[in-house]
């Protein structure tokens, strides 16, 4: 049985009944049998690009936060204050705004945030090379054999991180700690904020028996239906049902789920994720059908995926037009296949000709454009005997990144970008 752990100043008593620290009186306590044993964990910001504005705004402090666009938009992120109010993530904005009018709503800094997710994810490097990044404000961590390193166990290193990026970088986070993956995450969320939950080996299987079958990532809306129609809903029936009519119901995903429902994960942490895809999409105050009104909108967007691009190294093969009806209904065009590139004009070019083709007199409340089948940013842009334009665009683009990185992003804008039309979109 391992002691209790103060998680405010780090004092360690043998394991007693105490409700409070003997040294300080704080009541956040950690104490678990399996406390020292587990090395696998799950770390989430807490309603992370709220509390970066409130970090930044101590007027906020006690006042309900949302992030999000304008009434069009949907909620980016609720403070706690706001959630209590019922506003959600993903709510759209007219909603969250009749759930809690007096809210004060912000747009999103998603450069501001990076800055904060940098600072805490570099923190975690610290702990251990085995950061695996999930979003810009989570990862997971798995920190087996650091113990000499840190003086410390695991959970210890993991309080003592928290306590940190809370004095450090002025928010806080919410930890999970298990044997695994699955078990983490779903500890990270049991107590938030300022959480720090364990899920032990022994504890496991009776924990998730009467949890929801949506507990486990990757059963959406419709595999639950199909489960309910089959008296499947929690996971302890789960375990129980047919493996013919799970595998029905959920395809070839039901052998992982069914280790899952039993509290088996063995995936590895894994220190680098793949990047997918940079993408950079907008929403409308107002629906826009025109493609003149679209295409303005379109480059700006092609300039920030091509910032990103450039930033993070990456050349797109592929390149993918999104855009939303006022129905909601989701269009993409995708043209793949193409030489590798970073710049604004090529993305725009192909992006622009699919834009073209959806102009239809459809109104759109949203639009994007994303660059996929990454490649090193070395092979982008090189030109040949056939296609000697993109040299003079990749030094074009240079010479105006220059400027703009010493006179800011306004500094030289393309004429498309001034011509009268629409509102700005939200973000």
């Amino acid at each position: 049985m391992s002691g209790i752990l103060c998680r405010d100043c780090l004092a360690e008593t043998a394991a007693s009944v105490a409700e409070r620290c003997g040294a300080c009186g704080s009541p956040r306590l950690l104490r678990h049998p399996e406390r020292d044993t587990l090395a696998i964990a799950h770390v989430d910001c807490d309603a992370f690009f709220a509390a970066v504005e409130k970090r930044d705004d101590p007027s906020l402090a006690d006042k309900p936060v949302i992030i999000g666009g304008g009434k069009r938009g949907v909620v980016s992120t609720a403070c706690y204050v706001a959630r209590t109010y019922g506003v959600r993530s993903a709510m759209p904005m007219f909603k969250a705004l009749q759930a809690c009018p007096h809210a004060v709503v912000i747009k999103p800094n998603i450069d501001k945030y990076r800055v904060a997710g940098r600072a805490v994810r570099e923190m975690m490097q610290e702990l251990t090379p085995l950061v695996e990044p999930v979003s810009i404000d989570e990862a997971f961590l798995d920190l087996s054999g650091t113990e000499r390193l840190h003086h410390g166990s695991p959970a210890f290193t993991l309080a003592k991180f928290a306590k940190r990026v809370e004095a450090e970088i002025g928010i806080t986070v919410s930890v999970g700690l298990s044997y695994n993956k699955f078990l983490a995450k779903i500890a990270s969320d049991l107590a938030k904020p300022r959480g720090f939950s364990i899920i032990g080996r022994q504890e496991a299987a009776d924990f998730l028996a009467g949890k929801p079958v949506s507990i486990i990532h990757g059963i959406g809306a419709s595999a639950q239906n199909r489960l309910a129609k089959a008296g499947v809903t929690t996971i302890a029936q789960l375990r129980e049902v047919d493996p013919k009519l799970l595998f029905a119901a959920l395809g070839r995903d039901a052998q992982r789920l069914s280790r899952l429902a039993v509290g088996r994960d063995d995936r590895p942490v894994k220190p680098e994720r793949e990047t997918k895809s940079i993408s950079a999409e907008t929403t409308f105050d107002t629906d826009l059908r025109a493609f003149e009104d679209l295409e303005p909108i379109l480059w700006r967007l092609s300039e920030k995926v091509s910032r990103r691009l450039k930033a993070a190294g990456f050349a797109g093969r592929s390149i993918t037009l999104k855009l939303k009806d006022s129905e909601f209904r989701l269009l993409t065009r995708t043209r793949s296949g193409l030489p590798a590139t970073q710049l604004a004009q090529r993305l725009f070019d192909t992006g622009r000709q699919m834009l073209k083709t959806a102009c239809d007199g459809t109104a759109y409340r949203l639009i994007g454009i994303g660059a996929a089948d990454l490649c090193d940013g070395a092979e982008a842009d090189r030109g040949d005997l056939a296609d000697q334009t993109v040299v003079r665009q990749a030094h074009m683009e240079s010479a105006i990144d220059r400027i703009r990185e010493k006179f800011g992003t306004d500094a030289l804008q393309k004429g498309i970008v001034l011509r009268k039309g629409p509102p700005k979109p939200q973000r």
